[in-house]
């Protein structure tokens, strides 16, 4: 994918002038060798200036680590550390930050001389953080040993690839929202506070640049690409050459409209008019770039295009954008799930979109018509949407939201897609989420979120919540457990 960063962390040691500086050096060279064997060379670089209570040794430091094409920090203290120095570091330095400290050695050699007292350091480092109002990321325990710390910088990559994507994205929006959709409709104000850009565009002007796409010399190309990724799914072949027209005005828009950002997501329109006027819909090429990294989110939704961004930022894999949509018939749940998987009915649930979810997460697809859309319109207008069951496997349901009156809050929720055939059609699955009933009256209908929740494949709750506390959204959801209760849940509900 090549619309995410890559992400080069500098490692830089601190020493208090009354600890011995070769304590946090040797320290910092065995973070270092730990994670070069564990990760290899390429995420990491350790620059060779410590920082000894000196403000000249922070600012030799910060020159080294950006000389040397650094995008990410990790300030070690390799003891106590020069609270002032290293926090100003943070502070100058152009990018995500993260702090972690070294724990003790060996008690029969390193306690005397060899004391470090890290561990104190960190809340010291902590206070002067929150003094000069600099956001970092600290893992939940700081303090450990080489190995350790080595793990912690890897589980600091995810977070850091999103805050340097965010702080160089660009949303193209093509709207306005569709009648009766208010929900996918949110004040932009956040955007801007969180480092984004974004272009607001009419539908008129993508009609505009599709027509002038008419005849492309590349159209036989891509159709011979999507023909490919059908195989036999291909059932309206007759479309393909519309739908390569349009991916190429897509592809193109992007190529000529993000301007000095270097990423860039995608909030498209659907409907109502799209259909009778363009002659397809967009939902198999919005699938095929979301596949490669440039998620595009379906009717103008804004914040669900950014929350797709970051799936993508975090997991480096394709996401997908679905409805929170149906409840699972009680037939299917006793047949399928009940005494198979140790889930509630009331865990359960189907995701839903028309035919967003690229290819390669479904278990099988065809590319056909929207029926939904087909209840109303000539049937030749609604080709261009792909269906399938997605693949069963670990899911993370989350999503980033601005509220009407333009607060940031976000919600988090680990689950699975159950190997259940859905019998329905769309792209779709059958999801679990422990928990998802009250989840879903007290944070979803509680916090008043949209219908649209963004979907990566696989656990990833722990990078989205870091991401997001990084951001600083302080109201971050979660499908609490069983016994722990919500605000606003009524405790004399059985």
């Amino acid at each position: 994918m090549n619309n995410i960063p890559e992400i080069k962390v500098g490692i830089v040691a601190v020493s208090r002038d009354c600890f011995p500086e070769s304590l946090s050096v040797n320290r910092r060279k065995a973070v270092v060798k730990a994670y070069t064997e564990k990760y290899g060379a390429a995420d990491i670089y350790e620059c060779p200036i410590c920082i000894v209570e000196s403000e000249i040794h922070m600012v030799q430091a910060l020159e080294d680590v950006k000389k040397a094409g650094c995008n990410a920090l990790c300030v070690y203290l390799g003891n106590f550390g020069p609270e002032i120095a290293e926090t100003l570091l943070a502070k100058h330095f152009d990018g995500p930050v993260m702090f972690a400290a070294a724990a003790e050695e060996d008690s029969s050699t390193s306690l005397i001389q060899g004391r470090g007292d890290a561990y104190c350091g960190m809340l010291n480092a902590s206070y002067n953080l929150k003094l000069r109002n600099i956001n970092a990321y600290i893992p939940e325990y700081p303090v450990g040993t080489a190995d350790e710390v080595a793990d912690m910088i890897n589980e600091f990559l995810p977070v850091a690839r999103t805050i340097v994507g965010l702080h160089d994205l660009k949303i193209i929006s093509f709207g306005p929202r569709p009648l009766n959709f208010l929900a996918c409709n949110a004040p932009i104000k956040q955007l801007y506070n969180l480092g984004v850009e974004i272009e607001e565009n009419s539908e008129l002007d993508l009609f505009e640049a599709f027509n002038n796409h008419a005849n492309d010399p590349r159209i036989p190309e891509v159709v011979a690409d999507m023909e490919k990724e059908l195989g036999a799914g291909n059932k309206k072949p007759e479309i393909l050459p519309k739908l390569a027209q349009y991916e190429l005005t897509l592809l193109d828009w992007v190529e000529q409209h993000k301007g000095y950002r270097k990423y860039v997501a995608i909030a498209g329109k659907c409907w109502p008019a799209f259909q009778t006027q363009f002659g397809f819909v967009p939902c198999y090429v919005n699938s095929r770039l979301t596949g490669r990294g440039i998620p595009v989110s379906c009717e103008v939704d804004i914040y669900g295009a950014l929350s797709e961004f970051i799936g993508t930022c975090v997991t480096q894999d394709a996401v997908t954008l679905l409805d929170i949509n149906n409840t699972v018939p009680a037939d299917m749940y006793n047949d399928s799930i009940k005494g198979k998987f140790s889930y509630k009915h009331t865990d359960t649930f189907m995701g839903f979109h028309c035919g967003n979810t690229c290819s390669g997460k479904l278990s099988a697809c065809s590319m056909k018509n929207q029926m939904i859309m087909a209840r109303s319109l000539p049937e030749e207008v609604t080709n261009g949407t792909l269906e399938g069951d997605i693949i069963p496997g670990d899911i993370t349901f989350f999503r980033l939201q601005s509220t009407a009156d333009a607060q940031i809050r976000a919600y988090v929720a680990q689950g699975e897609v159950l190997p259940v055939a859905t019998k329905s059609f769309g792209s779709i699955g059958v999801f679990a989420i422990p928990e998802m009933g009250r989840f879903y009256r007290h944070v979803l209908i509680e916090k008043n979120y949209p219908h649209h929740g963004a979907v990566a494949f696989g656990h990833c709750g722990k990078a989205l919540f870091n991401v997001f506390r990084y951001l600083g959204v302080e109201d971050i959801g979660f499908n609490q457990p069983a016994g722990m209760m919500y605000p606003s849940e009524n405790p004399f509900v059985k």
